[in-house]
C-alpha cells in the first residue's frame, strides 16, 4: 500500500487547527482508502497556542522555534517525507480552505503518471472576474508563455508531489511552495496535472495576503517566471 503524507504548515492557527485536523481524521475514518494516509503539522514558530493544541491531539509535529515562513516550513515537511520514504506528499492548508475529500483524486492522478498534481478551482469552472483573479490570470499566462502548458490555478496551495518530485524538491536549491516551482518542474520535464477541487473560506483569522499584498505578490511571481527563471539551472 502506497504511503501519503499530508504536510500542514501552521503559523498562529489556534482558531482553526483543531477543526482542520479533525476533518482529516474523519476523512480517514469514514473512507476505505487504497493508500495509507499520515498527516504532519509543521508549527512555524507560532506565538499562540497552535503547538499546544496540536500536541494535545497527539499529532505528528515538527516544531520550528523561529518563523521560517511557508518556504522553510514546507521544506521541513518535504524532508520528513523523503526521510520516511513516503510515496506522495501533499501540501495542505491549516486554515480549513483545503478539503480532504479531494486527496484521493489527487493520488489517483499521480498514480496515473503525474509527478505534480495541482488541486485547481478552475479546471471545470470559470475563473471569476476580480482583481485577485486578474493576478492569477497573469501568472497563468506567464507559465503558458515560458513552458507552453496551461495551469489554470497556479496560486493554488493544494499540491501533491510524487516520490520522484519529493526527491528533486529536497535536493534542489531555491525551491518554494509557490507558482514558480510549478513552472520550474514543467521546464525540467516533470508531468504536472490539474484536478478540479473546491475550496472554502478560512475557518478563522485573516489571510496575510490582503488585496494590496495580493497584487504585489502576483506581480512578483509573474516577473520571476518571465525574467528570472530562464536563468535558473
Amino acid at each position: 500500500m502506497k504511503k501519503v503524507l499530508l504536510i500542514i504548515p501552521a503559523y498562529n492557527e489556534e482558531e482553526s487547527i483543531e477543526r482542520t485536523i479533525s476533518s482529516v481524521r474523519n476523512f480517514i475514518k469514514n473512507n476505505a482508502l487504497s493508500f495509507h494516509l499520515d498527516y504532519l503539522v509543521v508549527n512555524d514558530g507560532s506565538n499562540d497556542n497552535t503547538e499546544k493544541l496540536v500536541r494535545n491531539m497527539g499529532v505528528d509535529l515538527i516544531n520550528l522555534r523561529t518563523n521560517l515562513g511557508l518556504t522553510g516550513g514546507f521544506m521541513a515537511g518535504m524532508k520528513y517525507a523523503q526521510r520516511h520514504s513516503y510515496d506522495f506528499a501533499i501540501q495542505f492548508d491549516a486554515d480549513g480552505q483545503h478539503l480532504p475529500e479531494y486527496i484521493s483524486i489527487m493520488v489517483d492522478a499521480s498514480e496515473n503518471g503525474a509527478d505534480v498534481v495541482v488541486g485547481s478551482r478552475f479546471v471545470e469552472e470559470k475563473r471569476p472576474n476580480s482583481l485577485r483573479m486578474a493576478g492569477n490570470t497573469l501568472i497563468s499566462t506567464a507559465i503558458k508563455v515560458t513552458t507552453g502548458q496551461t495551469i489554470n490555478d497556479p496560486t493554488s496551495g493544494m499540491r501533491l508531489f510524487s516520490k520522484k518530485a519529493i526527491e528533486y524538491y529536497v535536493s534542489g536549491t531555491n525551491m518554494t511552495p509557490e507558482p514558480e516551482t510549478v513552472s520550474y518542474f514543467i521546464k525540467k520535464g516533470f508531468s504536472v496535472k490539474e484536478v478540479q477541487v473546491k475550496m472554502q473560506d478560512r475557518l478563522a483569522g485573516e489571510s496575510y495576503l490582503n488585496l494590496r499584498r495580493s497584487i504585489q505578490y502576483m506581480t512578483r511571481v509573474a516577473i520571476s517566471i518571465l525574467i528570472l527563471q530562464p536563468f535558473r539551472k
